[in-house]
């Protein structure tokens, strides 16, 4: 499979353009990668669909250029990802990508569907994320009073019931796939422009992460404690995470144990109205900078 994703075409330089110069920044969990589409007008349609997640002056982590195929026809596939050294080879229906993760470099070849170049980006971070002590999960998320919450569950939980019932003092993060990194001691949460059922990108700001809930309806609000062992096999069970690789599947294990460690995870049964923030903003969870 990987032999067949590292054509020629795709390891070659792109075809110069007129509009080779022109890209966009897009900015997520700070950590910025450049995209270099062969087409400006791609330019636009970027800059529109991460609009709040664009940074033209931020020193790109990593980079991709794209080769836009115009015969190329979206698809809903599960991408394949796989590695040969130092190469990342990313697949699906609609996008062939390489990326070198030791030259912070790619190259895409996509449909002209900007949703195509989300998924290229959400494997990107979590391979990046791994490496530094962080993930991606299925999971809604907010601030409210400077402190991050985190809402993970299986499909049709109540993730963006959650997101959808926030309080007019809350910040939504997102209501599909939230974004965490360790900072020093403590771990953070950041918005992303990965939209669920809201069909809306979440703020782009960020909060160090107070607690994890994990969800489930019921006919009343509780919150009930999980054992340390449920916490991390939950956990595991939603982190998004696309590769196979060995060494970076025992990193996110690594990962989802001092996170357990260091924030607070529980179960929230909760009845979808707004009273269920009530049960929230009175969860303690982690200090601010503790």
């Amino acid at each position: 499979m990987g032999a067949a994703i590292l054509t020629p075409e795709l390891l070659q330089a792109p075809r110069p353009s007129p509009h080779a110069s022109q890209s966009v920044t897009v900015e997520i969990g700070d950590i910025p990668i450049l995209l270099r589409p062969n087409d400006s007008k791609f330019c636009e349609v970027l800059e529109d669909r991460y609009a709040g997640f664009t940074n033209p002056d931020a020193d790109p982590t990593c980079q991709f250029d794209i080769q836009l195929d115009p015969k190329g026809r979206p698809s809903d596939e599960d991408a394949k990802v796989t590695r040969h050294g130092a190469l990342w080879s990313f697949q699906r229906g609609d996008f062939r990508a390489t990326w070198d993760a030791r030259a912070r470099h790619g190259r895409i070849r996509q449909c002209p569907n900007p949703y195509s170049i989300d998924t290229v980006l959400r494997i990107t971070h979590s391979l990046v994320l791994a490496e530094e002590g962080g993930f991606l999960v299925h999971a809604a998320s907010a601030i409210r009073g400077r402190r991050a919450f985190l809402f993970a569950g299986v499909s049709g939980a109540g993730k963006t019931t959650i997101a959808r019932l926030t309080p007019p003092d809350a910040t939504v993060l997102t209501d599909e796939i939230s974004y965490v990194r360790r900072i020093g001691n403590h771990y953070q949460a950041y918005g992303t422009p990965f939209a669920g059922e809201l069909a809306r990108a979440g703020e782009n700001c960020s909060a160090q992460v107070s607690a994890l809930f994990f969800l489930e309806k019921g006919p009343e609000n509780r919150v009930d404690e999980l054992s340390s062992a449920e916490a991390v096999r939950r956990l595991l069970r939603n982190i998004l995470f696309f590769a196979g690789d060995q060494r970076l599947v025992e990193k996110l294990f690594a990962t989802a144990c001092d996170f357990v460690g260091r924030v607070p995870i529980r179960r929230l049964t909760f009845y979808p109205d707004a009273r269920v923030w009530d049960e929230i903003r009175s969860f303690q969870g982690v200090p601010e900078h503790a």
